[in-house]
């Protein structure tokens, strides 16, 4: 099939056949592992750029199903080329260090992933001399406030890790073009199946292929969506002289889950949203953080930006002391205590009140939380679940 027809299709028959050709070498209709870290050389390889990506010479500058992945990722996010990479982080790292010099200034949400948190507000500013802001993206006059003459970046989630805060794309991305300044959005929360940040005018797209476009949590990956120039600039910089390459079975196993991709992640949209309400309605638990919620905070805006529905994280409170939270945990018997998201099964993890970030967060979070990724189980065996947890806790609970 060409790319020219499949560019007429939808996104899930995408998900399966961009960058899954049939091996012109075995006539296998499935992509083949090619776990060589060489490649032949031609004739005179005397004039090679032996930095280069767009050949196969060596795996750290690029391989055969790296190659593949990144059609399809670029392709599911309506990008022209893709960088991946061996994990989410190293995703970022390969942005960041990209993109940013000494004497520049970023703006970063107060909610994001840890390991951004740590490389902005640790890492960066003391290694390499880059200035930082903390700023509630979800405030654009805020964003406004703290944008300087050298500010070249902000960088923002969507949805925010872990309280699913929403933030406007739109508004920041003209505010920050306006301005001169570049815009990168970590999409992991959401996936390119309920949002595309490119379509808004987003700079640079981050995806910790880690989850959702994976889902079997058996591999890690990450993802750079941006311009081809862009895509180059990163691959010779990071990927090669750097060398957070991913392996060819990682991206093999990538590239087969997100085959399957489409159809999880609306079971996880609609899982989420069964599991948040239901939340809401108990008379234990103290707070409920998800997009999908009428309730919650920018849930119009969610809407807007969310075209299929609203992911598979939120995180919830309950009403008691500390280790209640742990207590609960050891009743469960469909969720697994462990971190990540995206995973067929779901996963919930308890971040107590001494999270280094807890004072960016809302009020209601600063007494110890639950992180919860829903799988793709029934949904009533997932409430069922979590009702007779909080049950043998002396928990009240309604129907």
């Amino acid at each position: 099939m060409s790319d020219k027809n499949l560019e007429e299709m939808s996104f899930t028959t995408r998900a399966i056949h961009v960058g899954a050709e049939p091996d012109p070498a075995s006539g296998a209709i499935e992509p083949s592992i090619y776990m060589a870290n060489s490649f032949l050389l031609p004739y005179d390889p005397s004039t090679m750029n032996w930095s280069a990506s767009e050949a196969n010479i060596y795996t750290r500058n690029g391989g055969v199903n790296q190659g593949m992945l990144e059609k399809k990722v670029a392709n599911l996010h309506g990008g022209e080329d893709c960088v991946v990479l061996a994990s989410g982080v190293a995703a970022l790292s390969a942005l960041f260090f990209t993109k940013l010099k000494k004497g520049d200034h970023v703006i970063f949400s107060t909610v994001t992933y840890i390991a951004t948190y740590r490389i902005f507000n640790e890492l960066w500013c003391e290694k390499w001399g880059i200035e930082t802001s903390i700023v509630d993206c979800t405030d654009i006059e805020k964003i406004k406030a703290a944008i300087r003459p050298n500010t070249k970046l902000i960088h923002f989630e969507t949805p925010g890790n872990p309280t699913c805060c929403i933030c406007d794309i739109e508004a920041i991305v003209k505010l920050a073009h306006e301005n001169n300044i570049q815009v990168s959005v970590d999409n992991t929360f959401s996936s390119p199946y309920n949002t595309r940040p490119l379509e808004y005018g987003v700079d640079f797209v981050v995806e910790s292929l880690t989850k959702y476009i994976n889902g079997h949590g058996d591999s890690m990956g990450g993802a750079i969506i941006t311009d081809h120039e862009t895509c180059e600039a990163i691959r010779y910089q990071a990927q090669v002289n750097i060398g957070g390459c991913i392996s060819p079975f990682n991206a093999w196993l990538i590239q087969r889950g997100a085959a399957t991709f489409p159809l999880r992640m609306q079971v996880h949209n609609d899982n989420a949203l069964a599991v948040a309400e239901w939340l809401e309605k108990q008379p234990c638990v103290s707070f409920v953080a998800y997009p999908g919620l009428k309730s919650f905070k920018n849930h119009e805006l969610a809407v807007k930006q969310m075209k299929n529905g609203f992911g598979g994280v939120l995180s919830f409170g309950l009403k008691g002391e500390h280790d209640l939270y742990n207590r609960v945990v050891t009743h469960l018997n469909v969720f697994t205590s462990a971190v990540s998201l995206g995973n067929t099964g779901s996963l919930i993890v308890f971040l107590g009140e001494d999270d280094e970030r807890m004072y960016l967060y809302p009020e209601e979070f600063h007494g110890g939380f639950y992180r919860v990724a829903i799988g793709i189980e029934d949904k009533n065996d997932l409430i069922n679940d979590l009702r007779q947890a909080f049950k043998a806790e002396g928990l009240e609970t309604v129907d």
